[in-house]
């Protein structure tokens, strides 16, 4: 399990570093971070490096939202089955609608609480890195 690779699109310094502990703390999986939706896809879609078990999402990133970002990955054939988590601080109704609609496979609202943080992490890791299994082109 913590061969593992998730993709983090994050762009906020403090929670990159607070899922990045976590994941590491606890064994689950080696992170790699990027810090907006042009880097997102650069490394999804840039050669022949090795895909994420899952990417856990942001919807308000720089360059490129998020939900842009999901609508490329679903529309790529190298990425179209990847596992997408939304993570974010939004609680709209629309942002969750916008995401399912997109082919997000989950929505996960951050929460505030450091402590109720690191715990919704560990579960995620611990799902898409361990148990959930992936489809395969």
């Amino acid at each position: 399990m913590p061969g593992d690779l998730i993709l983090l699109v994050e762009d906020d310094p403090d929670d990159e570093e607070l899922v990045v502990s976590c994941m590491d703390e606890n064994d689950i999986a080696r992170i790699h971070a990027v810090h907006d939706g042009i880097e997102a896809l650069s490394y999804l879609h840039g050669g022949e490096r090795e895909l994420p078990r899952a990417v856990l999402l942001d919807l308000k990133l720089p360059k490129i939202s998020g939900l842009e970002v999901l609508r490329r990955i679903r529309a790529h054939p190298r990425t179209e089955l990847l596992p997408v988590v939304i993570m974010t601080s939004s609680k709209q109704d629309s942002d969750k609608l916008s995401s399912y609609r997109g082919g997000a496979n989950s929505f996960v609202t951050k929460p505030i609480d450091f402590d109720q943080f690191r715990e919704a992490v560990r579960q995620l890791g611990l799902y898409w890195a361990g148990l959930n299994e992936t489809a395969e082109l």
